[in-house]
């Protein structure tokens, strides 16, 4: 498997996503709030402002330009299609709380293309500042999956479960996977949803935010060996994948696994 970069969000008015450490988050920077359930038209409009915003599109220049590929005038990003919603498995159906769905919304990506060709996703939240980018991915994970997902099952919810790495749609009861890592957990059949909780809840139930194990440091109850809670962005280059949160994605990662397609 290769590593997907993850960079340069320090330089961006904000450096967290939902249910990063506290202590990971710098006084200055915008705290975030819960993201709504669903991505509206209002949303989406909101997320495209924020990506297609100049002050967006200078960083993404040097985004695309800084192992010089392109020169950063030549790199003259663009912003193309819609804002795709991006959905994390939810704390809540892990918890078994009634009514819970399988995942909800972390935030919207945006594609960001060069003029040579690289493609990025934007992560656009909403903060106690509006919408804003909260971090820049290199490749095409987010469309490319959200893509698999509705030719998979149209209609079905497409989320990761960013512990592993994994993607998934489900609907009709069922959880199907969209890579390897997703063949993996569930098989290449995929699984009902009652047996995928029930496998989540083994593998997270008393890891969520509010245990001890949480309590404990774990950025939101569940973590994997990486970059130190207060390390800035940029002085995490470099590092392993690592700090995927159930409770959400903090952007002090630098690099995330990239899985097949199944």
């Amino acid at each position: 498997m290769t590593l997907r970069a993850s960079a340069a969000a320090a330089v961006l008015a904000a450096t967290a996503l939902l249910g990063l450490a506290p202590q990971a988050v710098a006084a200055s920077v915008p705290q975030p709030v819960p993201q709504p359930g669903a991505a509206t038209a209002e949303h989406r409009a909101a997320a495209e402002r924020a990506a297609g915003a100049p002050d967006t599109l200078a960083t993404l220049s040097r985004f695309f330009a800084r192992e010089g590929k392109v020169s950063l005038a030549a790199a003259q990003p663009r912003i193309e299609g819609e804002a795709v919603p991006v959905n994390h498995l939810s704390p809540d159906f892990v918890a078994g709380r009634p009514g819970a769905s399988v995942a909800r919304l972390e935030f919207l990506a945006s594609r960001a293309v060069s003029s040579d060709g690289q493609q990025a996703a934007l992560w656009t939240a909403r903060t106690e500042n509006g919408w804003q980018v909260v971090n820049i991915a290199t490749g095409d994970d987010e469309f490319r999956y959200a893509r698999l997902g509705a030719e998979k099952l149209p209609g079905g919810t497409v989320f990761r479960e960013p512990q592993i790495g994994a993607w998934y749609v489900a609907g009709g009861g069922r959880v199907l996977p969209l890579d390897e890592d997703g063949v993996r957990a569930v098989g290449g059949g995929g699984t009902t949803l009652g047996a995928y909780r029930a496998r989540v809840v083994k593998a997270y139930g008393d890891k969520l935010p509010g245990s001890a194990y949480a309590e404990g440091g774990m950025a939101g109850g569940y973590a994997e060996p990486g970059p130190a809670a207060g390390v800035p962005l940029a002085a995490a280059a470099g590092a392993g994948a690592g700090a995927l949160a159930l409770g959400g994605a903090g952007v002090l990662l630098l690099r995330r696994r990239r899985a097949a397609v199944a």
